[in-house]
This record gives C-alpha cells, structure tokens and sequence, in this order.
C-alpha cells in the first residue's frame, strides 16, 4: 500500500494530467478511521483545516450525498457542516469549488492532510490565486483548467497525481518553516528513513444539482527506503529527480534535499546527481 502511486514514473514536470476514472474508483480508502485523526486537527487548528462561505450549505448537502453513496455509509446527523461531516468519512480531504462573479472559487473545503497552506488561505479565492505560486501555471495551465471546469459534466470523474520530497511522515504540514529546518540535522546515512515521497491523488466531479465541483485531495507517504525494494521505481524516481524541470525544481523545493538525495541513490546503485555527474 505504501508504494500505491507513483507519479514520477509519468513526469518530472507540471502537467494537467487528468484523466477519466471509473466511479467504483473514486475514493480509495485505506484508513480505518479518519475522523480519529480530523476530529483533534479540527478541534485544535479550526482555521487551518475548516472553512466556508455563508451560501455554500447547498453545495457542500450535495458533496455529503455523493460520499455517503460512494461509502455506503451516510453521516451521522452531529450538527456538523455537511462538508465536514462528509470528510469525516473519507481519508480524503474535500474541497468545494463554486462559480462567483465569474470565477471558480473554494467556497468550503476540509483541510487536514495540507501541503504547505492553510484553509484559511484559500478560502473565497480563485483558481488563479490559489495557483499563483505555481511557476507559469497562468500562462500555461489556467485557460485549459478553467475550461475543464466549466466543461466538466455529471457522472464524469477526473483524477491526476503529483509529487514532491519532504523530510516529514506527517499529513499534517501546513507550515513548510519547522520542516525545512531540520534539513541541516539530517545524518545522509539515514535520508532513505528521513526523506519521504509525498504523493497527493486528486479526484474532480460535476456537482449535478448545484453545479459546483467537487476536488478531492488524497495523500500517501512513504519513505525513501521503500523504493530500494522495488528496482523499477527506484529507476524513475532516480530519473524523475535528474530530469525534473526547472520551475517543477523550483517550486518544489527540490534544491533543499539534493545532496541527500543523491547519496541515497548512489548508494542504492543509481550513481547519477542530479546534474547527471
């Protein structure tokens, strides 16, 4: 389970991605328990990992049906926002995009496996600003992302995946600092333990009542040291990581772990760093 995605075996870049899946397949599960790991982050960190807009409760009852047929297992009624009573079903988290003043923007979303931001910062925004970090997402991507949401029609489910390194086993990142900064402490003889490969799979559906859309953000770890018993993958991953685009590079933060990452390889075999030496 712990090497289910590997999407480094696709691109080492920024790329769309999305392609048709099946509804039996929308949401993987694979944890027990969810909401024994949301229900403290709620209850501890409100505004990181909640949020939504007063006109949203329409859209987020319909995300709400949509899991509880996809689980079979309806929500509780608990006084809960619907959102957040669905996501408590799911390991997912869940995101509501609504059309406003002629933008899609995040009306409510559940928020507890972060990579680096907050609810709290995209609530209300739009695709262009939530992706703004993005090296060259406005000019590359927004037109051809914005169309597959104004496009998207009911009973068609959209899934991409992407990548990234961290030096953390956590889901729940939302501040880059603290993680970054234990980088320097790290013993290279154990970055195959330290380093982890964080994968998000993301899933897109039509909400056909309400006619919004649903994201769906999945993410699964595992550390380094599971690619050293799985040859073919570590073969990607050790190309992915030569080969990776500039801007990929950059917005990942790749930089931070080269030097770690390259004794990783060297010693399991894949002797090339990343500028191919």
């Amino acid at each position: 389970m712990s090497l289910r995605h590997a999407p480094y075996e696709d691109a080492a870049d920024f790329a769309i991605g999305l392609k048709p899946i099946a509804e039996a397949d929308w949401l993987e599960g694979g944890e027990p328990d969810p909401a024994a790991r949301k229900d403290p982050l709620f209850a501890a960190h409100r505004d990181v990992v909640w949020g939504e807009t007063p006109a949203s409760r329409p859209g987020q009852e319909e995300a709400r049906e949509l899991v509880a047929a996809a689980t079979g297992r309806p929500p509780a009624d608990e006084g809960l926002p619907p959102l957040h009573a669905a996501a408590r079903q799911v390991p997912d988290d869940l995101v509501l995009m609504e059309k406003a003043d002629g933008h899609w923007r995040v009306s409510a979303l559940s928020l507890c496996a972060p990579t680096f931001f907050s609810a709290r910062e995209v609530l209300g925004r739009a695709l262009a600003d939530i992706h703004a970090p993005v090296h060259g997402f406005e000019g590359r991507f927004l037109t051809r992302v914005v169309r597959i949401f104004d496009g998207l029609r009911p009973g068609l489910i959209l899934e991409r995946r992407n990548w990234s390194v961290v030096n953390s086993a956590e889901t729940f990142t939302p501040d880059p600092a603290p993680i970054r900064a234990r980088i320097a402490g790290i013993d290279p003889a154990r970055a195959g333990a330290e380093l982890h490969v964080r994968v998000e799979r993301q899933t897109l559906r039509r909400l056909p009542r309400t006619g919004g859309a649903l994201f769906t953000i999945r993410v699964w770890l595992h550390p380094l040291d599971d690619l050293a018993g799985d040859p073919p993958r570590l073969a990607a991953f050790a190309k992915a990581w030569r080969e990776a685009a500039a801007d990929f590079r950059a917005y990942k933060r790749l930089a931070l772990y080269d030097d770690l990452v390259t004794r990783f390889l060297r010693a399991h075999g894949e002797s090339h760093s990343v500028n191919g030496n």
